[in-house]
C-alpha cells in the first residue's frame, strides 16, 4: 500500500506541475499578461524554492504539522488562482506563497521513500510521477478551449496529490517518527557537491527554456519537436524502473558518469542541430541527464547528512531553485549558435567540482 500511495502522490505531483509549466504560460499570455510579466511569475517558484530552506536552519523544523500544513496551503493557493489571476499583484503573491508550499511537499516525502522503498523501488515509484507530467501534457492539450479549463485541472490533481500525501502519514507509522537531529548543517562540508548541483542545473536552462525553439529554428517541425520531448521522458521513465541494480554500486561514480554523458549531449546539439537523429539519440540521453543522474544525487546525499529532510530541501532549492532561475537567464542572455556550448561548459564546472571531494 506504501508503494500505491507514494506513486500516485507523485503522479499526481508532477501532473500538477505539468499543468503549471506547460499550460499556465499560455493561459497567463491569453488573458493579456505580457512576456515580462510571465517571466517575473514564472521566477517565483525556483526562487522560493531556494530562500525557504533557509528557514529551517534554525528556526523552523520539517515535521509532519509542518508538512500538513504545506499540503493544505497548497490547496488554499490553487483555488485563489481564480480569484487572483486577473492581477498582476496578488496573482505573484498567490504563487510565492505556492512556491513556499511546493518546496516542502516533495522534499518531506523523498525522504520517506528512499528510507522506506530502498534504492531497489524508488525509481519504479518515482517513475509514475514521469508518466503524470507526460499524460497531464497530452490530455489537457486537447481540451484547453478556455483558460479557466487549466485551473479545474491544476486544482483537481492537486488535490489528489494531497490525499495520497494524507493516507501515506496516516497509514505508515514509521513516518510518523521524527528522529532527534544532532548534527547541524553545513554547505561548506560538502561545497564541491553543492556547487556541482548548482552548475548541472545552470546547464539544463537552455534546454527547458530555448529546446523547442532552437530545434524549430534549425528546420526540425514543432510536431516533430514534441516527439522528441516525449521521447527523453520515455527514456528517463525507463531508466526508472530498471535502475535499482545500478544505484547499488559507487554512487558518486555514478553521477560523474552522468555529468560526462550530459555534456556530450549538449556538445551533440551544438554540432548537430539539424540532425535529427543525433537529436533523438541527444534526448534518449535523458535517461541518464535527469533520470539516473536525479536518483544518485538524492541518495548520496540521504548518506551524507543526518538532517536528511532539510538536505533535500536544499537540493532542489539550490540545483532546481537557484541553478534553474540563473540558467534559465543566460540561456536568454547567450541565446545563439553557441546556447548548447555554454550548457557544456556548466555541465563541465558540475563534473570537475566534484573531483574535489574528499574521500572518507
Amino acid at each position: 500500500m506504501l508503494f500505491f500511495n507514494l506513486s500516485a502522490f507523485y503522479f499526481f505531483y508532477f501532473a500538477a506541475v505539468g499543468v503549471y509549466v506547460i499550460f499556465m504560460p499560455k493561459v497567463l499570455h491569453d488573458i493579456g499578461y505580457t512576456a515580462f510579466d510571465i517571466g517575473i511569475i514564472f521566477a517565483l517558484a525556483p526562487l522560493m524554492r531556494f530562500l525557504t530552506p533557509f528557514l529551517f536552519l534554525k528556526h523552523i523544523k520539517l515535521d509532519q504539522t509542518v508538512f500538513k500544513t504545506a499540503l493544505f496551503l497548497s490547496i488554499f493557493s490553487s483555488s485563489l488562482f481564480y480569484i487572483t489571476i486577473d492581477n498582476f499583484y496578488t496573482f505573484m503573491i498567490n504563487n510565492a506563497l505556492l512556491g513556499v508550499c511546493l518546496s516542502l511537499i516533495l522534499p518531506y516525502l523523498e525522504v520517506t521513500a528512499i528510507k522506506e522503498l530502498g534504492k531497489e523501488k524508488y525509481g519504479k515509484s518515482r517513475l509514475f510521477g514521469s508518466i503524470g507530467f507526460m499524460l497531464i501534457s497530452l490530455v489537457l492539450a486537447k481540451f484547453l478551449t478556455e483558460p479557466k479549463i487549466a485551473l479545474h485541472y491544476y486544482l483537481s490533481v492537486n488535490v489528489l496529490m494531497v490525499i495520497f500525501a494524507l493516507l501515506l502519514m496516516s497509514r505508515n507509522d514509521e513516518i510518523k517518527k521524527e528522529p532527534e537531529i544532532k548534527e547541524s548543517f553545513s554547505f561548506m562540508k560538502y561545497w564541491p557537491f553543492w556547487l556541482s548541483l548548482f552548475f548541472m542545473q545552470m546547464s539544463f536552462g537552455g534546454f527547458y527554456n530555448f529546446f523547442t525553439i532552437y530545434e524549430t529554428e534549425h528546420g526540425i517541425s514543432l510536431e516533430m519537436t514534441s516527439y522528441l520531448w516525449s521521447f527523453g521522458v520515455i527514456c528517463e521513465i525507463l531508466m526508472l524502473y530498471f535502475q535499482g541494480p545500478l544505484l547499488k554500486n559507487n554512487l558518486l561514480l555514478i553521477i560523474k558518469f552522468c555529468l560526462a554523458i550530459t555534456i556530450v549531449r549538449w556538445l551533440m546539439l551544438y554540432a548537430y542541430p539539424d540532425s535529427l537523429t543525433i537529436t533523438f539519440i541527444s534526448q534518449g540521453i535523458h535517461a541518464f541527464s535527469f533520470g539516473l543522474y536525479h536518483s544518485a544525487v538524492i541518495m548520496y546525499l540521504y548518506s551524507l547528512y543526518e538532517n536528511k529532510k532539510l538536505a533535500q530541501q536544499f537540493m532542489y532549492g539550490v540545483a532546481y531553485g537557484l541553478g534553474g532561475f540563473i540558467g534559465a537567464l543566460i540561456a536568454g542572455w547567450v541565446y545563439g549558435e553557441f546556447l548548447f556550448v555554454f550548457s557544456a561548459a556548466f555541465a563541465l564546472v558540475s563534473f570537475i567540482s566534484l573531483h574535489f571531494i574528499k574521500s572518507d
